[in-house]
């Protein structure tokens, strides 16, 4: 499947086969493509919370007012980030770059964010919202259908995880073999209500 049929042919799917499981190879080849967005600094900030046990599933479908992918889906991530990542050994994010590389970096990550609450939390959804993109997107090129996920008490899936202090819940996201395709779409704006040239 090229790129373009990934994109026409993603869809947010609600009913999965329950009985499917997806392999530990084909988690492995999806998660191993995914870590290689992009993200703000390279501080690939983003964490993935993969939830297996059958009794926390639960938990979190209770948490999604009952949405049934939370359990039938062959894969559940939640998607969280790392607040503080820019601050924590950020030289191992650049230590393979050339030393003049690193000496311009590193100072301009501490720049940027130190005491800067919003740009921290700002880049934690941009970078997750990329990597939710690419999640979707090599899912389908494996053959498998997803849907992100928001509608869901973010505090009580947190003690769910046992999510750290210092870092924040953006989304779910569910993986697996559809059982009931997509209704048709909606309704789809025009390009030119969206899209424009040099200011609105």
């Amino acid at each position: 499947m090229n790129i373009k049929e990934a994109i026409v042919n993603r869809r947010s799917i609600k009913h999965f086969d329950p009985e499917h499981q997806m392999t530990e190879a084909e988690i492995h080849e999806l998660m191993s493509h995914v870590i290689l967005s992009p993200t703000a600094f390279n501080i690939q900030h983003w964490r993935f919370v993969r939830v297996i046990d059958p009794a926390k599933r639960q938990q979190i479908q209770a948490a999604s007012f009952g949405q049934t992918q939370v359990t039938e889906a062959s894969l559940l991530l939640v998607l969280c980030a790392d607040l503080n990542a820019w601050e924590k050994q950020p030289k191992r994010y650049w230590r393979e770059a050339p030393q003049d590389v690193q000496d311009f970096l590193l100072p301009a990550i501490a720049d940027y964010y130190t005491n800067h609450h919003q740009a921290q939390r700002d880049e934690c959804f941009r970078s997750s919202s990329i990597a939710a993109m690419s999640i979707m997107l090599m899912a389908q090129e494996m053959g498998y259908d997803s849907c992100p996920m928001d509608g869901f008490d973010f505090d009580k899936v947190a003690k769910i995880i046992n999510l750290p202090h210092d870092h924040i819940i953006t989304m779910m996201m569910v993986v697996g073999k559809k059982k009931v395709d997509a209704r048709p779409r909606a309704g789809q704006l025009p390009l030119n209500e969206v899209f424009f040239d040099d200011s609105f």
